[in-house]
């Protein structure tokens, strides 16, 4: 065999094998269910190191409950992902000089279905890749047919209980999209803008109104002057108008105690149709509404001269119009927040419009039980405090999007303005029909809704939906599956889908649709930023596992996270998973390699390090199942790197070489059965490997390949051998660090006192052996002189000193770390040396110094000791 571990001819054949063998399906049976529902990715490229590290997790989880006796269901899925699909798709467009409205929606759907198989494909292969162990007989599409029904018959449901509605009202506007955008799906961020100080003519005086606003682009769109009713600044000005200073519009003075008589000049335009508030106090006092932009954010015909500019071109040439009638008082600069699409990072604009919401007052208090009342378990538990405050100030869901890749709305129109809500287009006549009054109404004269649904409301359902639990509310698999046992997400949908989803499952299933959530930290490169395609510091992940392997990946990843927290990554992580796989797989090497001999002595070395091991790692077991359960995988993960490289490979197999000549063939079984405990436990993280090496120790055919191996149940372990044997190795060093302090080869076999009171304290076998001590005394008294003294955990022993026949070996030893000595002096006090060589060189040589007088002190001391 390879010395080098070649994941490259092992990762593929062993996925292989365990789809061919169908490890990963999942059926209803008498076991135990531990579902996990994979937060579905969006079709829009390849995965990024987030994906890498949610989906780790989760198989991570899988595969150690399968290896606990559940029957463990993984069900993997993609997310149609209507902005950002067709955000992607628009700018393919772009390139080659065409749009979506040039080609039509007919050819625009059938290019989004062929993107969506290939990214989709490419997807699924980077998941397998990584060697995810996801039910694919179960692969669900949040457009598949069964989900488009689900989601249709929910959207139904909800109107007729009166939980949806339709309504003229302020919305978040994405002018690159040219559709709506919920608040969650905004990033706000500081900008360094400017006050626009702006004269208002009072109407019928010579007198002037100044109102400060950061949007002059917005003038034109004005329907009153605003002003706080307690303001002594402006009593006078009650029942006046003033003059738009743009046209001759003239608009009423209003009063209203919403104004903050502290910013600007106390004095606040109001423009519905570009506001929120705006648009409350407009409704407040019945005043009229002005659009002034398009969909794509230009001035429309309201706007005047400055018809078919660009917002913020037109912000300019107003600026300049209103200085050039002497209109503009002043400018400062004045930072404040402002919104950006998630998806196209274009700036948000408020809009009037018609749109559909759900009314989220019914949800809420059946969620903030779930939650307060810890149904429902989080990790970390910081995370809950957003849930709490999120749900404290939540607004009517807007689920209605103007795009054309996504779920129709199940919205019929008739007779123009006139509309039926219906799961079918039969249906949808039949009310029609019934409405109007009108026994001929056709299906011709029926219009369904162009506009589709947030992506978000098939998400919501997708823990019921996807076992059909919508359709068929007591089939088998719900009733089975359902509630799902973990959720592994990132912070980013805690309000998009996590909250939602718990909605849906109270609503629909009168339960949570998950027991636990673990949020992972965000991935950050070197320099702590976020990251991202779009930025380029994100590795492709499949270049990665080409390089490492996938079990080196998943380690780099481990290595950087932590319970819910940011993370750094870098590459050279998974240089130390390859370097740890490569370890694992020279352990294998080597106990494949150890020979068995014929010898009646026993080995009582090897029978200690066998006892202390076994005991050691049925206690690192229980360990091990508390920190998986707590989501402490990192910690988990380094638990097992330390049991196997310090106490495995240093010194349980240090231990077992020693003595090859004592080797018999119960102590090679015995150390087969406890390297194999050890794969066990690293399968989870490192699955490639450790199914290759298991399936190269398999003895018999009917041995279960390691995916479907058990894990211990029960923990038998001895706490007092496996401390005794801690402090055994502990006080082997001891004695190695006093052989250099007092320059005694290790060659050099030397004796141990101890008293009598201590001599259960030890595994002295163990220290005579690694300690390389020839003999053991018990003494019932102190000795008096002679003997180099140990103190270890309160207790003293001893080691005679050095005979003086060593008396003129170590003056040699003396004699030529003199000689070195001087030649280290001779060149860090020269001058040319001090001139040309580096900090690094001198500190180094000056430190060589330093050790050296350090060893002549040493030598000198045994010396005068003698």
């Amino acid at each position: 065999m390879n010395k080098v571990y070649d994941h490259k001819n092992v990762e593929n054949k062993i996925y292989q094998d365990w789809i061919d063998k169908n490890y990963f399906s999942s059926y209803p049976d008498k076991r135990k269910p531990y579902t996990v529902i994979m937060p579905p990715p969006n079709i829009t490229g390849i995965l990024h190191m987030g994906h890498i590290l949610n989906n780790t997790i989760q198989d991570i989880l899988i595969r150690y409950a399968r290896m606990k006796g559940y029957n463990a269901c993984w069900i993997p899925g993609t997310d149609h992902a209507s902005i950002a699909t067709e955000a992607k798709i628009a700018s393919y467009l772009k390139k080659k000089c065409l749009s979506k409205e040039k080609i039509g929606i007919q050819e625009f759907l059938k290019l989004a279905c062929k993107w969506k198989n290939k990214y989709e494909q490419i997807i699924i292969n980077q998941i397998k890749k990584i060697g995810c162990s996801c039910d694919w007989n179960r692969k669900k599409f949040t457009m598949d047919s069964i989900m488009n029904e689900s989601v249709t018959k929910i959207f139904v449901k909800l109107y007729k209980e009166g939980k949806i509605y339709r309504d003229y009202s302020i919305v978040n506007w994405d002018p690159y999209a040219k559709t709506t955008v919920s608040n969650e799906e905004i990033i706000y961020k500081k900008y360094n803008g400017k006050l626009f100080y702006i004269q208002y003519k009072i109407e019928g005086e010579n007198n002037f109104l100044t109102v400060a606003t950061t949007r002059p682009e917005t003038i034109l769109a004005d329907t009153a002057i605003c002003v706080n009713p307690k303001d002594k600044r402006y009593f006078n000005l009650k029942n006046k108008r003033v003059i738009i200073p743009l046209c001759s519009r003239s608009i009423p003075i209003i009063e209203d105690d919403y104004v903050d008589m502290n910013f600007g000049t106390g004095c606040l335009k109001i423009t519905p149709a570009h506001d929120k508030t705006d648009k409350l106090i407009a409704d407040k006092h019945n005043l009229s509404v002005i659009n002034i932009f398009d969909d794509r954010a230009i001035i429309n015909k309201n706007g005047l001269i400055f018809n078919g500019k660009e917002r913020f071109k037109a912000r300019e040439e107003i600026i300049e119009f209103l200085k050039s009638k002497k209109r503009l008082v002043k400018i400062e600069n004045y930072i404040y927040n402002i919104g950006i699409s998630e998806r196209t990072k274009y700036i948000i604009e408020p809009k009037l419009s018609i749109q559909w919401f759900v009314n989220m007052k019914d949800f809420i208090i059946p969620t903030l039980n779930f939650i307060n009342n810890k149904k429902i378990h989080f990790y970390p538990k910081n995370i809950k405090k957003k849930f709490n405050h999120w749900l404290y100030h939540i607004h009517d869901w807007n689920i209605s999007r103007q795009l054309w890749w996504g779920h129709r709305l199940p919205v019929y129109y008739y007779n123009n303005e006139y509309f039926v809500v219906s799961e079918t287009i039969e249906g949808a006549l039949k009310e029609a029909r019934i409405k109007s009054d009108n026994i001929f109404l056709s299906y011709k004269e029926l219009r369904q809704e162009n506009n589709v649904l947030d992506t978000w409301f098939s998400s919501w359902l997708w823990p019921i939906s996807v076992f059909d639990g919508i359709r068929f509310p007591n089939n088998n698999e719900i009733k089975y599956y359902y509630p799902t046992k973990n959720l592994v997400t990132a912070p980013d949908i805690l309000f998009f889908g996590v909250t939602r989803m718990i909605m849906s499952g109270y609503y629909l299933m009168g339960t949570l649709s998950f027991k636990k959530i673990y949020f992972t930290g965000v991935v950050n490169d070197k320099q702590n930023i976020k990251m991202s395609k779009s930025l380029g510091n994100s590795p492709d992940p499949i270049d990665l596992i080409d390089k490492y392997g996938a079990d080196a990946d998943r380690v780099g990843i481990l290595l950087s996270a932590n319970t819910g927290k940011d993370l750094i990554f870098e590459e050279n992580l998974c240089l130390k998973g390859r370097n740890l796989a490569n370890k694992i797989w020279n352990a294998f090497i080597l106990i494949n390699t150890l020979k068995s001999v014929n010898c009646l002595k026993t080995n009582i070395y090897a029978e200690l390090a066998i006892k202390w091991f076994d005991n050691k790692i049925n206690k690192f077991l229980y360990k091990i199942e508390f920190y998986i359960k707590k989501y402490r995988f990192s910690e988990s993960f380094m638990m097992i790197y330390k049991l196997f490289l310090h106490d495995f490979c240093s010194l349980y197999l240090e231990l077992i070489k020693s003595n090859s000549k004592f080797l018999n063939k119960k102590i090679i079984n015995q150390t087969i059965f406890l390297f194999k405990k050890i794969i066990k436990l690293f399968h989870p993280y490192m699955p490639f490997i450790t199914e290759k090496i298991w399936q190269n120790f398999k003895s018999k055919k009917n041995e279960k390949d390691l995916i479907i191996t058990n894990l211990q149940k029960k923990y038998f372990f001895k706490n007092k051998l496996i401390k005794k044997f801690k402090q055994s190795i502990t006080f082997i060093s001891i004695i190695r660090n006093l052989r250099i302090n007092y320059n005694i080869s290790n060659k050099k076999k030397i004796k141990l006192l101890i008293l009598s009171e201590n001599k259960k304290k030890l595994f002295y076998s163990l220290i005579l052996k690694l300690g390389n001590l020839c003999s053991l005394h018990v003494f019932k008294k102190k000795p008096k002189k002679k003997y180099y003294s140990l103190i270890f955990e309160t207790k003293e022993y001893f080691i005679p000193k050095l005979l003086k026949s060593n008396k003129l070996e170590q003056k040699n030893k003396i004699f030529i770390k003199t000689i070195f000595l001087k030649q280290i002096k001779n060149k860090i006090y020269n001058k040319k040396f001090l001139e040309n060589a580096s900090l690094d060189i001198v500190k180094k040589e000056k430190k060589k110094e330093l050790d050296c007088l350090k060893k002549i002190f040493i030598l000198k001391k045994n010396i005068n000791e003698f």
